[in-house]
């Protein structure tokens, strides 16, 4: 499922983005204001950005340029209620990578996302190995590899440690963990991937080998 990132301060234009979203089959997270925005934004499991320009914090034209010039090509959908040629033509060269004028029909906001999302899939490198130190995904046979030593993974952990090793050395958060592997919206109250976590370890991790996997106390976990 597609995981959207909507950074926009008007609870009315902010509700039905998500729910026009949902409608679609594509999850989406909200966020109110510039500077959170652009700290979410950066985090590496959304799909597509929608992108309010007038914003608390920091306007969304300052967001999606430095989002570029830290190298976060994520796509980004820029909805403003200005509409003149001009304002359109400063968000898309500021890294915007499409433009909607408020007001808009919510079916059309869905439409530009969905071309967004596959477009973008149409430009990413096959990747079909993931590698970390001596821990080998191939992503065709779905099978792992530490060293010499093949693991026998379930399908749910083949999930969780083919999003670990998509993101080496970052700290995933239980949420964007939860979200990304099981599809849900995370639950604080559930031990699931605790649990998870610890089975995958046993197998990456034997006695004798340098740990891979790792909890990052209070934030989450990264591997590598």
């Amino acid at each position: 499922m597609p995981h959207i990132l909507v950074i926009e301060d008007d609870e009315i234009t902010a509700r039905e983005i998500v729910l026009e979203l949902a409608a679609h089959g594509i999850s989406a997270e909200r966020v109110h204001d510039g500077q959170q925005g652009l700290q979410r934004a950066q985090e590496p499991h959304y799909d597509a950005i929608t992108l309010d320009l007038m914003l608390p914090g920091m306007d969304g034209l300052t967001l999606v340029t430095q989002l570029r010039e830290r190298g976060i090509t994520t796509p980004v959908l820029m909805i403003s209620a200005l509409g003149d040629v001009d304002e359109r033509v400063r968000g898309l060269r500021a890294g915007g990578d499409d433009y909607l004028t408020k007001p808009f029909a919510p079916d059309e906001m869905a439409a530009r996302i969905e071309v967004l999302l596959r477009r973008h899939r149409q430009e990413q490198p096959a990747q079909t190995k993931l590698r970390v130190a001596d821990l080998d995904l191939d992503m065709i046979s779905r099978t792992a590899r530490r060293g010499t030593r093949e693991l026998t993974l379930l399908p749910t952990e083949y999930r969780l440690l083919e999003f670990l090793m998509r993101y080496p050395g970052q700290v995933l958060t239980r949420a964007m963990i939860f979200e990304s592997v099981w599809g849900l919206r995370f639950d604080p109250g559930t031990n699931l991937i605790d649990v998870h976590i610890a089975r995958l370890r046993r197998k990456v991790d034997n006695e004798g080998e340098a740990p891979l996997i790792r909890t990052v106390r209070g934030s989450g976990y990264r591997i590598g």
